[in-house]
């Protein structure tokens, strides 16, 4: 049976990843990857060791988000302190050091579509910037009036694939539509329901993690504001 595309939670697959208790004192030794299709991008679950340490430049963006614990990214000569929930994005080309002083349990989203780092340094995602409208779902896919959405995007990779930033929205029930993209989203207020083409049904809730697989089938209903972080790989 060919594999059905759909919704992860995120946190629960890092918990199950990292359940072996083991740490890593490198950056990318140790990581634990989500199996996806093959692409350009990549899923993985990291616990630090308590401790510093420094990486080459890595071949892709990498959005990095603080699951527990705190950390400290310093690439290009800026430097970014991360604790539970916040995320930044180190972008291609540029080496890194961190610094963890008690551990950190790490999701990192890699993008290694081809084109140029898009910052010359480590890159936070604030959410409590000022967001400005955008564009609302498909009319012929609501089955409630037209939401109103706000956005800010604050990071997005040379290729113009890879975009990391901030949205909200008013509720709304949208059919079921085919995602061309990779969503990661973490759930900064409110909560939202999928369902899948398998017609399997996930509940997300403020505080919850999870990623909306390319080539997946998901409706979406919300019936209370929503906002999110989002990571997003949609090729051109």
């Amino acid at each position: 049976m060919d594999r059905v595309f759909g919704f992860i939670d995120l946190r629960a697959f890092a918990a199950s990843a990292l359940a072996d208790g083991a740490a890593s004192g490198t950056w990318t030794d140790g990581r634990k990857a989500l199996d996806l299709a093959p692409g350009p991008v990549t899923l993985s679950a990291l616990r630090l060791t308590a401790g510093e340490g420094q990486s080459p430049a890595q071949a892709g963006d990498e959005f990095v988000l603080v699951l527990s614990g705190s950390l400290t990214l310093v690439a290009g000569g800026t430097a970014v302190t991360l604790g539970s929930d916040d995320s930044a994005v180190v972008p291609r080309g540029h080496s890194l050091s961190w610094s963890a002083p008690s551990g950190a349990t790490l999701l990192i989203m890699g993008c290694a579509e081809e084109g140029g780092p898009g910052a010359d340094r480590v890159v936070a995602i604030a959410t409590d910037v000022a967001l400005t409208p955008s564009g609302a779902p498909l009319a012929e896919l609501l089955l409630t009036p037209t939401p109103a959405c706000r956005n800010h995007t604050t990071y997005v990779s040379g290729s113009g694939t890879f975009m990391c930033g901030v949205w909200d929205s008013t509720p709304y029930h949208r059919r079921a539509m085919y995602y061309r993209h990779f969503e990661l989203m973490l759930l900064l207020d409110g909560s939202v329901t999928f369902v899948d083409e398998a017609g399997r049904e996930g509940t997300f809730h403020k505080g919850d993690i999870f990623l909306v697989e390319q080539a997946a089938t998901c409706s979406w209903e919300s019936r209370v504001d929503v906002a999110k972080i989002y990571a997003i790989y949609r090729p051109a």
